[in-house]
C-alpha cells in the first residue's frame, strides 16, 4: 500500500538532542517482506544501570501480550528499566498464548545477551491485529545482532522502525537546565490511525538523562500526556496497543528530583510539556487521509472533564470532520455535537467561533454572522473552532483532523 504523505509533513526530520546514556540499533525482520517492502522494522534500546521509567497505557479491555507485560514489569521493577524492544508489522494482539510466549522468548533473549534483570525490559508492538508469528522467538532471535549495533542513536532510523501507516517520521525534544546541568529530551512517536487513546496514544517513548525518581517521573508523565495525548483524536478508536514510557537515564549530573512539584524541576516541566504537544500536534497532522489539522477550545463548562468530553464529541462527529473536509462553515452540526454529548450546558447562551468569527449566540445563528468569512477560515488548513458551553469555568482544548475520502482507502487496503 503507497501511501501519499501527509500536506503538513515535515521538510526535514528535527535535530534532537544527544541523551547521556542512551543506545539504540534498529533492524529488519522481515515483518514488511511479504508487501515486498524492505525496511527496519525492529528497534533496541539500552539504557544505563540506573535508568527510571514511567509509563502509562491503553485501558482497552483487549490490551496486547506486551502491554500486560510492561505493566506487570513497571510494578516488578519498580520502575528501573535497561532496555526496551518494538516491533512494527504485527501487534501481538488477540494472539492468545502464542503471545505470551513470543514476549517470553524475546525477554529471555534480552536479559541473556545484555546481561540486565528482566523485569527491567520492556516491549510494544504495533500493526495486524490476530496474527501470531511463525515461532515464538521470532523477535528474540534478533538481539545478539542488535545488541552488537548499539550505538547513539539514530533518532530518524529508530522512528521510522516502527512506523506502520505513519506517512513522516515523528520526533521533538530539546535542552534546559536543572540546578546548572545541562539537561536534554528526546522524543519519538507513531501512530496515524486507530487513535483515540484513553490513556497515551499508540506507541511513544521519550528520554532524558535527568535524574528523576520514578514517582516523580510517574506524575510529570501522567500530568504530560492528559492535556497532550490523551486530547488528541484521529478517528474515534482506541488501540488495543497504546503505549507511552518515559525514560529518565540520570546521565547528565543534575542532582536527582524525587517530587514531581519540586520547584527546580520548572523548566524541565516546560520542556516535556512542549515536547509532548509537539508531538500529539504532529500525530494529527498525519491522520490517515488528513488535509486540515483542528483545533477545538470548549469553555465554560462545569468541569474539565466535561469540556474534553464535549470537545471530543465534536472532534469525532463524522459529519464535522467531512464538512471540514469540504470547507463546509456548517456550525450547525457543531451545535448537535455539544448536545449529543448529554454534559451541562446553558443552550440559550452558549456562543460558537469558528476562528475569529462568532456564528453563534443566544440560541441562534450570530446577529453580525457572515457565512464568507467563516468559509473563509474553513478554506485554511488550520481549523479552529471554539465553543463557550456557559455552564461554568473550566475549559479544555482537543485536536483532530479532518476525514477524507484517503481515510477509507487506506483502511481498505490495511492487510493487502
Amino acid at each position: 500500500m503507497k501511501l501519499k504523505p501527509s500536506p503538513f509533513a515535515p521538510e526535514h526530520f528535527p535535530a534532537l538532542p544527544a541523551v547521556k546514556g542512551v543506545r539504540a540499533a534498529t533492524a529488519s525482520r522481515g515483518f514488511y517482506a511479504r508487501r515486498g517492502v524492505d525496511r527496519d522494522d525492529v528497534f533496541l534500546f539500552f539504557l544505563p544501570e540506573g535508568t527510571t521509567t514511567a509509563g502509562v497505557f491503553t485501558r482497552s479491555h483487549t490490551a496486547s501480550a506486551d502491554v500486560d507485560w510492561c505493566r506487570e514489569a513497571l510494578k516488578a521493577g519498580q520502575g528501573q528499566a535497561r532496555a526496551l524492544v518494538v516491533n512494527a508489522g504485527n501487534s501481538n494482539a488477540f494472539t492468545g498464548k502464542a503471545g505470551v510466549l513470543k514476549n517470553e522468548a524475546t525477554l529471555k533473549a534480552m536479559a541473556e545477551t545484555l546481561g540486565v534483570p528482566r523485569e527491567e525490559c520492556f516491549l510494544a508492538a504495533t500493526g495486524v491485529i490476530g496474527e501470531p508469528l511463525p515461532d515464538a522467538n521470532y523477535v528474540g532471535q534478533m538481539l545478539p545482532g542488535l545488541s552488537a549495533s548499539l550505538s547513539a542513536p539514530d533518532w530518524e532510523a529508530c522512528t521510522r522502525a516502527f512506523m506502520t501507516t505513519d506517512t513522516f517520521p515523528k520526533a521533538s525534544g530539546g535542552t534546559c537546565e536543572i540546578e546548572g546541568a545541562d539537561v536534554s529530551v528526546a522524543g519519538i512517536l507513531k501512530g496515524s490511525g486507530m487513535i483515540m487513546p484513553n490513556m497515551a496514544t499508540m506507541l511513544c517513548y521519550v528520554f532524558t538523562d535527568a535524574a528523576i525518581a520514578p514517582d516523580a517521573l510517574d506524575a510529570l508523565l501522567r500530568d504530560c500526556v492528559d492535556r497532550t495525548l490523551n486530547s488528541v483524536t484521529v478517528d474515534g478508536d482506541t488501540s488495543t496497543s497504546d503505549s507511552c514510557q518515559l525514560f529518565a537515564t540520570g546521565a547528565s549530573g543534575a542532582p536527582l528530583i524525587e517530587h514531581a512539584d519540586d520547584p527546580r524541576l520548572e523548566d524541565f516541566r516546560r520542556l516535556l510539556d512542549d515536547t509532548f504537544r509537539d508531538l500529539a500536534h504532529q500525530l494529527v497532522k498525519d491522520g490517515e487521509g488528513a488535509s486540515k489539522f483542528v483545533e477545538i477550545r470548549v469553555e465554560g463548562a462545569v468541569s474539565e472533564a466535561s469540556a474534553r468530553t464535549i470537545g471530543l464529541h465534536i472532534a469525532n462527529s463524522p459529519l464535522i470532520k467531512t464538512a471540514i473536509a469540504a470547507g463546509d462553515a456548517n456550525w450547525g452540526r457543531i451545535v448537535m455535537a455539544v448536545g449529543k454529548s448529554l454534559e451541562p450546558i446553558s443552550k440559550d447562551e452558549m456562543r460558537i467561533w469558528f476562528g475569529d468569527h462568532l456564528v453563534a449566540e443566544g440560541g441562534m445563528r450570530a446577529s453580525g454572522y457572515d457565512e464568507a468569512a467563516a468559509s473563509g477560515h474553513f478554506a485554511g488548513d488550520h481549523i479552529s473552532v471554539r465553543v463557550d458551553v456557559a455552564a461554568g469555568r473550566a475549559d479544555w482544548t482537543v485536536w483532530t483532523c479532518d476525514l477524507t475520502h484517503a481515510y477509507v482507502d487506506i483502511n481498505g487496503a490495511y492487510r493487502t
